[in-house]
């Protein structure tokens, strides 16, 4: 027997239509690349929306087709979300941080018909055009005005391709399987892959951001998205903004510490969102400058493992919340939140101190386990490392046009790559990627607690961890550190400082001092360069 309810498709654009109706007067605003300071509401965002889609539509663009948006998180960008996804074709967020040669290759794997540019990537889309055969044209998001001198063809201004479209425009319904989105992996080993993200899935996910322990906004927050638009779909929030009402302060291009703390205070911004590297250059500036962050209250991390120093700093120097949460792009994102439980409420500020540090508990519509070496669903110990696999209504059941074949496990699970526990509340602790895991003579070491140990130093900006052979422990790990600017550490201060913090077989055979690690497109240290560049590095006990 099949329920009596209204087979109402779920649409990313129900969002937008839901702000423009209930919260049309909520503010977005936006730190334009070349106009200043922009604001506006969700009503002129719905009324704009549905003029590109119509726009779209009268150039040609057909349901299925990509087109692709080369921008930082702005009011033009947040448009082109709604704008092709609601016409039925497909936003492809294109990540300008990637290399040349992967950036040719998924707009070619793509075959975006358009490109939808902010004027920064105008040199960078220059110098990619002619290997671009599928782009028919490139659309820059600004005005008239602003309009630069280009060597690029049939590139029209956003704003006047805005005139073609028609104000009347009704959002169209159509199957809620439908694609809404395209976005690649970050590529660390081989081509990017697409993972293709549907309307159902992509409003569940939504839907699953709102709860109070997942992202807990409401209409009177202000928000704050540092990360990119262009990096795993923002996390989601560009979605959950309009349907939710909360106010929208999008940074543009300039993405400092003293830029982002500027419009803390001058927005009045109570939550954001980032990834640790974005918030250690902000702690940096308010520990040199002595500003503060206004009424911010909460801020979630992603992306990579947030520091327990990190948290420590935004709460009780700031009296922030740090919301630890997971996930991939293969995933939406969102995987998991950290959010306190009445178990967790009831153990000593240690213990939860401790609890804070891991990724967080399944989100609702996500569900996780572990997985041993031989096949079989580890115990929530807090200890029992594993294979972690995900499964759910948002995650990605294959790559776009197959590529890597079948990516599920006999059972239907994504195996997500990275090695794990849980404890008995449910709290995952991503240990490592497995790619990046040390064995040590049969033994597993965390390269990801080692480096968040060592970043705990106060002359330290950045750590990574990669093993080395060894001839008696297979691998033996070793520590490259970024130490502060004008600052001086030795070996010896380094492992006297983790001889307390880690245990004594995790303590690094040796320690070296770079003036950069290098990083993914999206933020993540890239090992494989690392290792590459100390293939031939002696350990002492070696030399």
């Amino acid at each position: 027997m099949f329920g009596l309810m209204q087979d109402h498709p779920l649409m990313v654009t129900n969002f937008l239509a839901h702000g423009a109706r209930y919260h049309g007067t909520g503010e977005i605003m936006t730190v334009t690349v070349a106009e200043g300071i922009h604001r506006y509401t969700y009503a002129d965002c719905d009324r704009r929306a549905r003029l590109l889609a119509s726009a779209l539509t009268r150039y040609g663009i057909q349901p299925g087709d990509r087109v692709g948006t080369l921008a930082w998180n702005g009011y033009r960008h947040l448009e082109s979300w709604f704008g092709i996804s609601g016409m039925s074709a497909v936003t492809h967020t294109i990540n300008p941080r990637l290399f040349h040669d992967q950036l040719s290759y998924i707009i070619n794997h793509a075959e975006d018909r358009m490109i939808l540019a902010d004027l920064t990537f105008i040199p960078l889309l220059e110098k990619l055009l002619p290997e671009l055969p599928t782009v028919e044209a490139v659309v820059i998001l600004t005005d008239r005005a602003h309009m630069p001198q280009t060597s690029l063809p049939n590139v029209i201004c956003y704003e006047d391709f805005l005139l073609t479209g028609d104000s009347n425009y009704v959002w169209p319904v159509f199957d809620e399987r439908m694609a809404a989105g395209l976005c690649y992996t970050s590529g660390t080993t081989g081509n990017p892959k697409g993972v293709l993200s549907s309307h159902r899935s992509a409003s569940l996910h939504t839907f699953a951001m709102a709860m109070p322990d997942v992202f807990n906004l409401k209409s009177t927050d202000v928000v704050l998205p540092v990360v990119p638009m262009f990096h795993a779909n923002a996390w989601g929030v560009p979605y959950l903004m309009p349907a939710i009402g909360a106010k929208l302060v999008f940074p543009g291009p300039n993405l400092t510490g003293e830029a982002i703390q500027k419009l803390i205070e001058d927005e009045n911004v109570t939550v954001s969102a980032g990834v640790p590297t974005v918030w250690l250059g902000l702690l940096q500036y308010l520990d040199a400058t002595g500003k503060g962050l206004g009424r911010m209250h909460a801020t979630v991390i992603g992306g990579a493992a947030a520091p327990r120093s990190m948290i420590e700093t935004f709460r009780e120097r700031y009296n922030v919340h740090v919301c630890h949460a997971w996930g991939m792009t293969e995933m939406s994102p969102l995987g998991t939140c950290n959010s306190p439980t009445r178990e967790t409420l009831a153990l000593s500020a240690e213990e939860q101190t401790v609890i804070a540090c891991k990724q967080g508990r399944a989100v609702p519509g996500v569900d996780l386990r572990i997985i041993g070496e031989d096949g079989r669903e580890l115990p929530w110990d807090g200890k029992s490392s594993g294979h972690l696999q995900v499964r759910g209504s948002w995650i990605a059941k294959a790559y776009f046009r197959g590529e890597g074949g079948d990516i599920l496990t006999a059972d239907g699970w994504f195996d997500t790559g990275d090695v794990a526990n849980m404890d008995q509340y449910g709290f995952v602790q991503i240990t490592d990627r497995a790619k990046d895991i040390i064995k040590s003579g049969g033994e597993w070491i965390s390269s990801i607690d080692l480096e968040n140990a060592a970043v705990a130093h106060p002359k330290i900006v950045e750590a990574a961890v990669i093993g080395l052979p060894h001839p008696k422990w297979t691998e033996r790990p070793m520590l490259i550190l970024v130490p502060l600017a004008g600052e001086t550490v030795t070996r010896e201060d380094m492992l006297a400082f983790l001889e307390t913090r880690v245990a004594k077989w995790w303590l690094p055979d040796d320690v070296v001092f770079v003036d950069e690690i290098p990083h993914t497109a999206t933020g993540k240290i890239l090992k494989t360069v690392l290792r590459e560049q100390f293939k031939d590095h002696k350990l002492p006990e070696m030399c």
